[in-house]
């Protein structure tokens, strides 16, 4: 026995090696969870960039399909994103944008900077990863008219993605 004991590390390392090499050989790191995709939004308030009541971020699309976006802003992505954003709202697109991670300051000096897309801007600071699942900013939701998020948009949003999402909420008014 007192032969085996020294070995029982190298064992159980080499086993601990195997099982990694194998979950991140047939692992994609490009596939995110979707956990809130045929959920209702999240019914916890966040409070108004401007102050007040927290308010739910289902009430702010007022019954009719739009986006919720959840961005930051120090984030490179999320300053690319902003000009199709701003053409999302010029096509009339609902978008409620939740801050995460980020000082009510510096959030308000983004937008007086890049442009206000939003009808509405909580802040949803730690609480918004939380909530929403996100992993990181920006990730934007598409949500019906009853408030059910039916799916999510991982990363900036592209010049080339404001047309499809423009078709997919008008298939869901």
């Amino acid at each position: 026995m007192r032969r085996i004991l020294p070995f029982i590390p190298v064992v159980v390392l080499a086993a601990l090696g195997v099982l990694f090499a194998g979950y991140g050989l047939h692992h994609d790191p490009q596939v995110q969870p979707n956990a809130l995709i045929g959920q209702p939004l999240p019914a916890v308030g966040f409070p108004p960039l401007e102050g007040g009541q927290p308010l739910k971020t289902a009430a702010l699309l007022g019954g009719k399909p739009g986006l919720v976006n959840v961005w930051y802003s120090a984030c490179g992505p999320c300053i690319v994103e902003s000009p199709q954003l701003m053409k999302l709202k010029q096509a009339g697109v609902n978008i409620v944008g939740v801050t995460w991670m980020d000082e009510p300051g510096n959030s308000a000096a983004f937008l007086d900077r890049y442009g206000n897309p939003f009808s509405r801007v909580l802040v949803g600071g730690d609480q918004a990863s939380v909530e929403f699942g996100i992993t990181a900013a920006p990730e934007t939701f598409i949500v019906d008219s009853r408030g059910m998020v039916v799916d999510k948009h991982i990363g900036g949003i592209t010049d080339a993605d404001v047309p499809a999402l423009i078709a997919q909420l008008r298939k869901l008014g």
